[in-house]
């Protein structure tokens, strides 16, 4: 059972597991009420005394078994009908409607002949109703629906009531065929169109987490361009003006074009220092951002951080490991709840990123390249980072970077300049 919960089950999204419960549920909706409403009154009645009856109830018994065979199969095509996945062959029904037909046509031979009392007959004629509904209610127009089945059930009023005059008797058939026709959309279509709603919002989760990761490429982009923007400008001129002072034979160019070697040199340092990461980063703001997309994309996220006064290259690091770590919990898993928790332990600092809600597929840290990629941004500063699933729904990844012993933090910085600046004066 556990091993069948986890491929079966745990391997799957939220959306997926109620698809999959409403799927199970609609199947054994179609066979609860030939079991229940057929078979014990045709089987406990008084059949047996009479031959010919006997052998119409057993092939009634028999056509209502089909009944749910064939709408069990259709249960599957007629909702991805309804979502949109794919289109239903325009004679998927023809086969359920004609076992609907032989079923109501040896309804109506039995009322006919007498061997079948009133509410017994309603209770078969809902049970036939509703093992033909559930499916069909899926497939077409909720007003065609309701015309549809209007129409039948005037037609079976009628019929019913030529077979065995009674106005009490009419209003029983007219009632099982309203219950059949409620019950159908009540379980059938709302269910479906709630299974609609929610893989909308599965599909509006994954926008949001793609949209995470563009902005995520977008402020890469940007720091290259604030990297590069200025620094070709001036290549550019330097260039143009060593190219306009060589054609004129002054000893100048040779000046500009070193100029122009040391700006490209540096600008190579500047872009590897971006693409390594090595740049400083604001690990509050990144906390906030982190927060504020996990929230939206309906995670609920808590932050217990205090990163004020941790030097900036240790910033910098984690900032990293939060800005991978929130792109995995909205890209990877089914997350509720998400903690992140920043602290200091003996001169090392640790950040914890922990999610719920993991699949069984997406444990593996061995492939990909983000957490390969935060291990080689930490080792440049000392740092380790771990990430393993604890319990069985839930990931945690682990991140330790080492404090420097000499280096002045972040918001010492500034008082320590104060301090060397009065010195000098």
């Amino acid at each position: 059972m556990r091993g069948w919960q986890r491929r079966y089950w745990g391997e799957r999204s939220k959306a997926e597991r109620v698809e999959l419960q409403s799927v199970v549920t609609w199947n054994a909706t179609i066979w609860l009420f030939p079991l229940s409403w057929m078979l014990p009154p045709i089987t406990a009645g008084g059949l047996q005394r009479h031959p010919g009856a006997l052998a119409l109830g057993v092939l009634l018994i028999a056509v209502g078994l089909l009944q749910c065979l064939v709408a069990c199969r259709l249960v599957r095509p007629a909702l991805d009908h309804y979502l949109g996945r794919s289109e239903l062959p325009a004679r998927a029904h023809r086969v359920a409607a004609l076992l609907l037909a032989l079923a109501l046509a040896l309804l109506v031979t039995l009322v006919a002949l007498g061997r079948l009392g009133g509410p017994t007959s309603r209770m078969v004629l809902g049970a036939v109703l509703v093992s033909f509904g559930m499916t069909y209610a899926l497939t077409v127009p909720l007003a065609v629906f309701l015309r549809r089945s209007a129409a039948l059930s005037a037609l079976l009023v009628v019929v019913l009531l030529l077979a065995h005059p009674s106005g009490l008797g009419a209003t029983a058939t007219a009632l099982a065929a309203a219950f059949a026709t409620a019950f159908t959309l009540l379980a059938a279509r709302c269910g479906a169109w709630t299974l609609a709603v929610l893989w909308e919002a599965e599909r509006g989760r994954e926008i949001q987490a793609r949209l995470a990761v563009a902005e995520e490429r977008l402020r890469f982009g940007r720091d290259l361009h604030d990297v590069l923007g200025r620094n070709l400008s001036v290549i550019s001129l330097k260039s143009e003006l060593a190219v306009q002072l060589a054609r004129r034979g002054r000893p100048e160019a040779v000046a500009q074009m070193i100029e122009v070697q040391r700006i490209a040199q540096e600008s190579q340092r500047e872009v590897r220092a971006v693409v390594r990461g090595y740049r400083a980063a604001d690990l509050g703001a990144e906390l906030a951002g982190a927060q504020g997309v996990l929230e939206a994309a309906g995670i609920g996220c808590e932050v217990r951080a205090e990163p004020a006064g941790l030097p900036a290259e240790v910033q910098s690091a984690l900032g990293w490991v939060v800005r991978e770590a929130t792109t995995n919990v909205l890209r990877h898993g089914d997350a509720r709840r998400c903690a992140v928790e920043l602290e200091v332990r003996e001169g090392v600092v640790v950040l914890t990123v922990e999610n719920d809600g993991v699949r069984a597929a997406a444990t593996s840290t061995s492939g990909g390249s983000g957490l390969a990629g935060l291990r080689e941004r930490l080792a440049a500063v000392g740092g380790t980072l771990a990430a393993d699933v604890a319990g069985e729904d839930r990931f945690r990844l682990v991140a330790e970077v080492p404090l420097p012993e000499e280096a002045p933090r972040s918001d010492e910085a500034p008082r320590k300049a104060r301090e060397v600046s009065d010195v000098t004066s």
